[in-house]
């Protein structure tokens, strides 16, 4: 075997966004040795994208909001499929995760007495999102990045994982490769955390960024270990949708959490048409009160606009499909409604929403203090991945976490917004901690050396096939095929073609050529993000077949009613010993009475 360079750790961390950073922390706190890889650079993680704000009961704004209303409310979003545990420990622990993240140095908005300000977000039943404008995300990774460096972490920046290495079952270390010049490296380690993010690039339109090829996903899954919800997609109801060159890119729900209402090309706030039964004792009727709510009004009932992510997406596609979209194929989003409400209505906007002001008047030449922004939906966020322990967040394989979007169960069939940022706190904190305690219990193993050399001359495979199938071509085509076939409205035989053509693609992955060599070379990076591509697509398609209902995030236009039988099920993909992708459904564990409770008392 050539002599490639080896590192070793007690904890090694793949993925240096919220999760991973503190995940790394905690390990390191716990006095081992910590490897953190970066598939980009440090600070460059895809949460920095993160805007409207950190979900936590704080109850600063209003003293009624506690852990159990938290609870119920992510227990409803996400039609009861969650996780129950994994929720309940969320909602008990992140005020005391964001009051860390504030020690630490984040500087959050305030209110007039000095206290961590927050906001309304769709589905949570008081204002809870603890936030720095709209850049919420780049607050909590500068922070995490400046306590972290200080805790003796290696980190390994512009580095991919291909696989990880097992011994007798048990994780222990992974095989990647430098991404600038293209050598490979072995990574030792007695314990790896996954906290790689979501699938976002299996999609044509995402908000996601070009990391989001699931790996951590795939690495898992062919490691034996299960993925769980894999039907479960977020699409968030309000990408940028003009020009062309900015379609997908995220507009916060911060905008409607600030007075945003969305409009028709007939002027209609047809959010106000469609009221789920389970939320109209919660929902505003008329534009008035809707307006006191998101001033503050406590006696005020929420805006439409503020509805779970997967109700108001498919509201939007109703209308969209009606003849009633924007000229571009969206709807209209406007905030600048609000200066018949507010006399300082455009510094209102500038300072509350400085990232959505920019971004809009850059990109589209639009003024959102002035005109309507044109929005449609976006591939955004995954709630299926690895399944794991709600306590430890250890697999189901010994020695190997994950944390954060690519791990699973909190958010079940639906996310609230801003219950990702929370969670990445939360559940990166217990992932860094068990990982560490598993590290301090078990040995450095031994590493297979044909394993790895496997690996190596399998990667290095599309440079013999240098005038083989474009690797670009591919990942174009697949992204077309779920956005297509696998998206926001779903049927039986779009998904039995998506599977087929999976199929083909896989094929066709077996033929692509790379031209040059292994030095900054882009389209070997492609090339090799396909596996994972492919998997993960895979798994949402069979997942989404497997569930014959419609509920949260998965709407199939031949099941449009939730059905009683899925209603206790979570759908499980693993890989068979064929090989093979393998789907069943697992009854979801009876909820102890005291959480029953507290959603009843929480309607």
């Amino acid at each position: 075997m050539p002599d490639y360079e080896t590192f070793q750790h007690d904890v090694l961390v793949i993925g240096a966004g919220g999760a991973g950073l503190r995940a790394a922390i905690e390990a390191s706190a716990f006095g081992v040795s910590v490897g953190l890889i970066c598939k980009s650079l440090l600070g460059k993680a895809h949460t920095v994208m993160a805007e409207g704000g950190i979900a936590a009961a704080l109850a600063n704004v209003d003293d009624r909001d506690n852990w159990k209303v938290h609870f119920a409310d992510t227990m409803r979003g996400g039609q009861y499929v969650n996780n129950w545990r994994m929720a309940e420990l969320h909602a008990r622990e992140a005020p005391a995760r964001v009051r860390e993240l504030e020690a630490w140095g984040a500087v959050f908005d305030r209110t007039k007495d000095g206290r961590i300000l927050q906001r309304n977000f769709g589905g949570h039943k008081y204002p809870r999102l603890a936030h720095v404008g709209d850049r919420t995300g780049l607050e909590m990774i500068r922070t995490l990045q400046d306590h972290g460096v200080h805790q003796g972490i290696d980190v390994h920046m512009e580095r991919t994982v291909l696989e990880l290495l097992k011994q007798n079952g048990r994780v222990v270390g992974a095989f990647g490769y430098d991404r600038e010049r293209g050598r490979f490296l072995v990574y030792r380690a007695k314990a790896v955390v996954l906290a790689t993010g979501g699938i976002g690039r299996a999609y044509k339109i995402t908000s996601n960024s070009w990391e989001y090829t699931g790996d951590g996903h795939s690495l898992a899954y062919r490691a034996g270990a299960e993925l769980i919800d894999m039907e479960f997609v977020q699409f968030h109801p309000t990408g940028m949708v003009w020009p062309p060159s900015v379609r997908g890119i995220l507009v916060t729900e911060g905008v409607r959490g600030e007075g945003g209402i969305l409009t028709n090309n007939q002027g209609r706030r047809f959010m106000f048409d469609d009221i789920p039964e389970n939320y109209r004792a919660q929902t505003a009727d008329n534009e008035e009160e809707g307006w006191r709510y998101c001033q503050g009004d406590k006696d005020a009932r929420r805006p439409p606009e503020l509805l779970t992510r997967d109700h108001i997406a498919r509201c939007i596609v109703r209308e969209i499909k009606a003849g009633r979209g924007s000229p571009h194929g969206g709807v209209f989003l406007d905030i600048a409604w609000i200066k018949k409400r507010m006399s300082n209505a455009e510094d209102y906007i500038k300072r509350k929403l400085p990232s959505m002001y920019h971004q809009f008047k850059q990109l589209a030449d639009i003024d959102i203090t002035q005109e309507p922004m044109e929005v449609g939906p976006t591939t955004h966020y995954v709630m299926g991945g690895i399944r794991v322990d709600a306590d430890t967040q250890m697999s189901r394989i010994p020695g190997l976490f994950a944390a954060g979007e690519c791990a699973a169960g909190i958010n079940g069939a639906n996310r609230l917004g801003g219950n990702s940022l929370s969670d990445l706190l939360v559940f990166g904190k217990r992932a860094g901690e068990f990982a560490a305690d598993f590290a301090k219990k078990n040995p450095v193993a031994e590493i297979d050396s044909g394993q790895i050399e496997e690996m190596a001359r399998h990667a290095l495979e599309p440079f013999e096939r240098g005038g083989g199938e474009n690797p670009y071509a591919v990942q174009h085509d697949l992204q077309e095929t779920m956005q297509d076939n696998v998206g926001i409205v779903r049927t039986e035989n779009e998904m039995i073609s998506a599977l087929e053509k999976l199929e083909s693609f896989r094929a066709r992955t077996g033929r692509v050529g790379v031209n040059g060599n292994r030095e900054f070379n882009p389209g070997w990076h492609t090339a090799l993000d396909l596996e994972n591509l492919l998997t993960v697509s895979e798994a949402i398609t069979r997942a989404a077949i497997e569930r014959k209902e419609s509920r949260g995030a998965q709407f199939r236009e031949d099941f449009p009613d939730k059905d009683p039988k899925f209603g206790n099920a979570n759908t499980i993909v693993w890989r068979g010993e064929d090989g093979g992708m393998k789907v069943r459904l697992d009854a979801i564990p009876e909820m102890p009475v005291e959480l029953r409770q507290i959603i009843e008392e929480n309607p």
